[in-house]
């Protein structure tokens, strides 16, 4: 029942208003490696077929805007998206980036030779000319667990080159405190104003003193992956970052979506629904508005 009362609470302000946003979030992935990365790998009528309804369904819970954060070389396709989008009425967002993590599994050949201003200079490139049509707006990278290695570190430099020259934020999956930290530097001494870079899965990271540090800092602090089983540790996060007056630079989202590309019927494809029903319900809802709309829009712009 309160789950009822309090979905219903909100369709005035959100449903009625300005929506939702989701700012981490998938709706296809192929874990196959930059080097099997090929056309033909998935039936992008299947993948729409099932995504739909996990669209439409958190699109009646107020979500108006889904950052869809699968990289390149690991299933992007900024069409299907659009497609997606279009069918949906959702504003779904693509990307550009190289992203590291996962051990490089997912780092093209030419990402390990070239420059970080080169490899700006591609990520550039498809902010002005778009992908499949559509022009990407935020920049997704990803690094290993800290201390960071050279590659790592240069595909940072390359995403805050490229930010700077677009104003692009940067979406960073992070392996943890210690490497969020070093990320941050690598920002920074890009001139790149830390506001523009977002910590993706600080709940990694054990220590809330990590994350007030990178939080006053100026940096986005996100706690995604968010779900039955991690709900209390996200609970706690969201409510340490309010004592220290930080929900202004916090993020939520949960991680969730995934057609796998080569399991049948693409495995199990976990909608977007759990943090309306069930996470949201739980905080002080005078956090919603902050936490839902306001500072996605802040941190990635409108």
């Amino acid at each position: 029942m309160w789950r009822r009362e309090f979905l219903a609470s909100m369709a005035g302000p959100f449903l009625a208003g300005k929506g939702t946003i989701l700012v981490h979030e998938h709706v296809m992935v192929d874990f196959a490696g930059a080097g099997e990365i090929r056309p033909g790998r998935y039936d992008p009528e299947e993948v729409f077929r099932v995504a739909v309804p996990k669209l439409e369904e958190v699109k009646n819970l107020g979500c108006v805007r889904l950052l869809e954060c699968t990289p390149q070389f690991i299933g992007r396709d900024a069409g299907l998206m659009k497609r997606l989008a279009d069918h949906t009425g959702i504003d779904i967002w693509t990307n550009t980036g190289i992203y590291g993590a996962g051990n490089h599994k997912y780092v093209p050949g030419f990402a390990r030779v070239e420059s970080a201003s080169q490899l700006a200079e591609r990520f550039i490139a498809e902010f002005e000319r778009g992908v499949d049509g559509v022009k990407p707006r935020f920049i997704k990278t990803g690094v290993n667990k800290g201390p960071l290695g050279a590659l790592d570190r240069k595909l940072v430099r390359a995403a805050a080159i490229a930010s700077r020259e677009t104003g692009l934020t940067v979406a960073s999956h992070t392996g943890d405190g210690a490497a969020a930290l070093q990320e941050l530097e690598i920002v920074d001494s890009e001139g790149v104003d830390l506001s523009k870079f977002v910590w993706v899965h600080a709940q990694n990271e054990r220590d809330h003193a990590v994350h007030e540090k990178a939080a006053r800092s100026g940096a986005w602090v996100e706690f995604d992956g968010i779900g039955e089983k991690s709900a209390g540790w996200h609970l706690d996060c969201v409510r340490l970052m309010a004592r220290k007056g930080l929900l202004d630079k916090t993020l939520i989202s949960q991680d969730s979506g995934w057609y796998h590309v080569g399991e049948p019927g693409g495995g199990g494809y976990r909608g977007y629904t759990y943090i309306y029903t069930d996470f949201l319900p739980r905080l002080e809802k005078a956090w919603i508005p902050q936490l839902m709309r306001e500072s996605p829009v802040r941190a990635f712009g409108g």
